[in-house]
């Protein structure tokens, strides 16, 4: 499974306003040198986000940008699912009678579990979650 540029970027912006929760909003700039993104690919990802209710943003000197509820609250499925879309590996998993092997294949099982486990482990990890892990990281 490859993770989409995107999501990790957007995922990225999200770790670093987790950092940043409860204090003044942090500007885009800020966000892009710390975690090494794009400033003009940032902008969009942000503008995304605030979009689907994951941040505030607010404009001028004192301006940047938010979460919007606790970082605890905000599981990587839901981001994932806004950036990306929801897309399981293989057709099949959607539309079993679209495919004339669904019913014998021997792989779809194991592509259906794997959905499964990725779904469940993107679901029962938050961006708080990578927040404090990030933090534990960058303090040793």
């Amino acid at each position: 499974m490859r993770i989409p540029m995107k999501v990790d970027y957007g995922v990225r912006a999200l770790v670093e306003l987790a950092l940043h929760y409860g204090e003044s909003p942090t500007q885009t700039a800020a966000i892009a040198a710390k975690q090494r993104i794009p400033e003009a690919y940032l902008d969009q990802l942000l503008s995304t986000l605030h979009k689907a209710g994951f941040i505030s943003s607010r404009r001028g000197p004192h301006g940047g940008h938010s979460l919007v509820r606790d970082p605890a609250e905000i599981n990587l499925g839901t981001v994932v699912a806004t950036l990306e879309g929801t897309s399981p590996p293989l057709d099949c998993l959607i539309w079993p009678d679209e495919c004339l092997l669904s019913s014998t294949c021997a792989q779809r099982e194991i592509w259906q579990e794997v959905e499964e486990t990725i779904q469940k482990i993107l679901g029962s990890t938050s961006i708080g979650d990578l927040a404090q892990r990030q933090y534990r990281t960058t303090k040793r």
